[in-house]
């Protein structure tokens, strides 16, 4: 009787044994879709089992095996509620494309003039001494002391006294006077000057010279004392009526602007203000070292409002484009690729990649196919990349190429 006692023992446990085996394989088979455990607010802890992570407390939350899918995350609600990732389906869209640069105010160098030394001299006054000066037309601006003046001076009254002499010597000095005064004319006196060498007899080394134009000095070269060469620049002076506007664009939106077009120019300074103009001049020459492109207009200064150095907006219009847009954060630009987020279930995202093509207002073309039924990441697709490279260890899209 007491062997038959040991003996259903014996049966029991190991009924008990193979049940509890049994069990234990099957639990394991139901956490199999689960990699592991981790914490939504601090994504580098990691545990096998369910917890609290140390640091913050929350509960941690289960990553499943499918995560590792090549094309796609998942992702629990309390991440998505954190990482303000919202979806939504896209449709066509008629966008204005409106292409604004910042531009800068600058001189005309066309309408810059340099007052230069005709001789070799001193210069004994100067009549302007600080930039931003107003000089105009015929005023004088600086006396010089020349020797070759004198003498080319000395050498027109000479021959104008001996043009009373009659026969060969009266026709020589003729000759002689002439001579003379297209010296004078070269050295940059005037006809006016000239003709009061007659009246005065004036054979004065100092001579006074005069402005032919008019405008804003913007450099001096000189001071009263020094000596000057012949073509040395002293003084140049701006005509501020018409003024270059100068951009630098990007080169990749080089195939956006063209010789002619117009734009809207808007002024930081003068809110107010506002005009049209076109495009005169694209540099062929792109910076190698900013990747910009120099493009400049002419801009009409009336009441010479606007200065050089102003801040200016250029705006561009384009035609229409009608084509799907997505905001610009919503699309993810790698070395090698770019592409978008897209919602495969709930909960679970997909990328894919895509064509991009104008970006407008904070909008950008998507050129690629797409499911218009899926509905595309809009918000928080660069937390789910930085979710995505934390637990693949790789780029979305490592390895392929656009």
């Amino acid at each position: 009787m007491k062997r038959f006692k040991i003996i259903a023992i014996l049966l029991a446990f190991a009924v008990t044994s193979c049940n509890n085996k049994n069990s234990e394989d099957h639990s394991k088979h139901n956490s199999g879709d689960i990699a592991y455990y981790t914490c939504s607010m601090h994504p580098q802890i990691r545990a096998d089992k369910p917890g609290k992570c140390p640091i913050c407390h929350m509960d941690l939350i289960p990553v499943q095996n499918r995560d590792n899918n090549a094309e796609e995350i998942s992702l629990s609600d309390q991440q998505i509620k954190l990482g303000n990732i919202t979806t939504q389906t896209i449709e066509e869209t008629k966008n204005r494309l409106e292409e604004s640069y910042t531009g800068m105010l600058t001189y005309n160098q066309n309408n810059i003039k340099t007052i230069s030394a005709r001789i070799m001299g001193r210069i004994e006054k100067l009549y302007f001494k600080t930039t931003g000066s107003y000089i105009k037309m015929n005023e004088p601006v600086y006396v010089l002391y020349s020797e070759d003046i004198a003498i080319a001076k000395q050498d027109y009254l000479i021959a104008y006294k001996q043009l009373a002499i009659p026969g060969d010597f009266g026709k020589n000095a003729k000759t002689m006077m002439d001579a003379a005064e297209q010296k004078l004319l070269f050295y940059g006196l005037t006809n006016k000057q000239i003709e009061s060498l007659l009246k005065n007899n004036d054979v004065s080394p100092y001579t006074t010279f005069y402005s032919t134009f008019s405008g804003y000095i913007t450099e001096i070269t000189v001071t009263e004392g020094s000596y000057v060469m012949e073509g040395s620049a002293l003084i140049r002076i701006a005509d501020l009526s018409n003024l270059w506007l100068e951009a630098q664009i990007n080169a990749n939106y080089v195939n956006q602007v063209s010789l002619g077009q117009y734009a809207s120019i808007f002024f930081t300074d003068f809110p107010g203000k506002s005009l049209n103009s076109k495009i005169s001049f694209i540099n062929p020459e792109i910076n190698p070292d900013t990747r910009l492109l120099l493009i400049r207009m002419e801009i009409p200064n009336q009441n010479l409002m606007l200065k050089p150095g102003m801040q200016a907006i250029i705006k561009f219009k384009q035609p229409d484009i009608k084509g799907l847009f997505i905001p610009t954060d919503a699309v993810i630009r790698e070395e090698n690729a770019t592409y978008i987020w897209v919602e495969k279930r709930p909960g679970v995202f997909e990328n894919r990649m895509v064509e991009t093509g104008a970006e407008i207002n904070g909008m950008i073309e998507i050129k690629s196919e797409i499911d218009k039924t899926k509905k595309i990441v809009i918000t928080g697709a660069y937390a789910i990349n930085s979710e995505y490279k934390f637990r693949k260890g790789s780029d979305p899209m490592e390895g392929m190429k656009m």
